[in-house]
């Protein structure tokens, strides 16, 4: 019975644990430390530190059809950032509004946001925590709120990401 009792105690306490999908995992990569590495059959995304290690978070990736391959740079961070919607977005939902105001409820762009030098494309948070782990979005790569600041606080303008299939 005692068993049984700690396992029920320890099963409460996993299905009870904060949120944040970070985690140091080792990774042995050709890029180097500082690098944003970003597998997107995983949706993961790894913080590449300089001692065979990297910073592990789950994230939402592009919708099939959606997604992106290659390499970028952190060109902008931005702290509850408005969002207006891209064309295509625009499109698909001609209901949104032109811009949504950082810190609404139905911004998309979470706490947290690390645009890229190339297309409409970011790494930002999320309002919507049950899509990480998914194919969500028209690109972007999503992350819990929690985990975007996290990661805001580890990079600079100018880091490269990479996003390999």
């Amino acid at each position: 019975m005692r068993i049984l009792a700690a396992v029920a105690i320890i099963a409460i306490a996993v299905t009870t644990m904060p949120a944040s999908a970070r985690e140091v995992v080792p990774f042995q990569a050709s890029v180097s430390p500082g690098t944003i590495v970003i597998k997107t059959a995983e949706r993961r995304l790894y913080y590449v530190r300089g001692d065979g290690t990297a910073l592990r978070y789950r994230v939402a990736v592009g919708k099939p059809g959606k997604q992106w391959f290659g390499e970028a740079q952190i060109d902008g961070k931005y702290v509850r950032p408005a969002w207006s919607p891209p064309a295509e977005v625009k499109r698909d939902n001609p209901r949104l509004p032109d811009v949504i105001p950082g810190g609404a409820p139905n911004n998309p762009m979470g706490a947290r946001a690390l645009t890229l030098n190339l297309d409409e494309y970011a790494i930002h948070g999320t309002n919507r925590p049950s899509s990480i782990g998914t194919y969500a979005s028209y690109g972007c790569i999503r992350m819990l709120n929690e985990d975007i600041v996290h990661l805001y606080d580890q990079v600079n303008v100018g880091t490269r990401v990479v996003v390999v299939p």
